[in-house]
């Protein structure tokens, strides 16, 4: 097992059990994926199924740019014989991973499912997305430096086909260069960094943001 995956499945972990202490993964929701390598592509990123409080570095698991898990190579022989049978598979959405590192140049993607980016994914959907302005909370995402930033955040429908979700998330990335996160309609948020640390505080800071509104804009919803 190579020092940078084993390197980084423990950075998983811990990242499994902040935001799980958060309340931003809940039950086995979220997905959390890093590069190990672009050439060729390898991602190391979390099963499917399993909560991510209780996540171990045995159990995250390494996939090609077909979402296919490396059973055998560098960095795979141990793995399989300690982690559970029944999680030896990414997500579904390990191809929206794929996509974003690709669109995107990431070096790490992490998805939550916290309550405001649920809440505010519906209410923002009719529009396509939100837009996030005058909050000095801006100035953590990359590139950033005055609070005056507009943030448009897109929404889209959720979809069981992750091909075809695939297709319309990678659009709207090209034609929205500047933004930092997505969310999923009535289902969590999606945001990315060049590293590890940069898609955490990513994730910190669009939380923030989006509870922000969710508290400010629901005085004015109608009951």
């Amino acid at each position: 097992m190579p020092a940078d995956f084993v390197e980084i499945a423990q950075r998983l972990v811990e990242i499994g059990r902040r935001f799980d202490a958060r309340g931003w993964v809940l039950g086995t929701s979220g997905n959390f994926s890093a590069v190990v390598s672009r050439e060729p592509l390898r991602l190391a990123i979390t099963p499917s199924g399993m909560p991510k409080g209780e996540l171990t570095p045995e159990s995250i698991l390494e996939i090609d740019a077909g979402c296919t898990v490396i059973e055998s190579g560098a960095g795979s022989p141990g793995r399989s014989d300690r982690a559970p049978r029944a999680s030896r598979r990414p997500s579904a959405e390990a191809r929206l991973h794929v996509e974003i590192v690709g669109v995107r140049g990431a070096g790490a993607v992490l998805h939550t499912h916290s309550m405001w980016s649920t809440v505010l994914s519906d209410r923002f959907a009719a529009a396509g997305g939100l837009t996030i302005e005058g909050y000095e909370m801006l100035k953590g995402l990359e590139g950033v430096s005055t609070h005056e930033h507009r943030e448009w955040i897109p929404v889209f429908d959720n979809d069981q086909d992750m091909a075809r979700l695939a297709v319309r998330i990678r659009e709207t990335l090209l034609e929205h260069p500047a933004a930092h996160a997505f969310l999923l309609r009535r289902h969590g948020m999606y945001t990315w960094g060049e590293t590890l640390p940069q898609a955490v505080r990513h994730v910190e800071i669009v939380e923030f943001l989006l509870e922000a509104v969710g508290r400010i804009e629901g005085d004015t919803w109608p009951s």
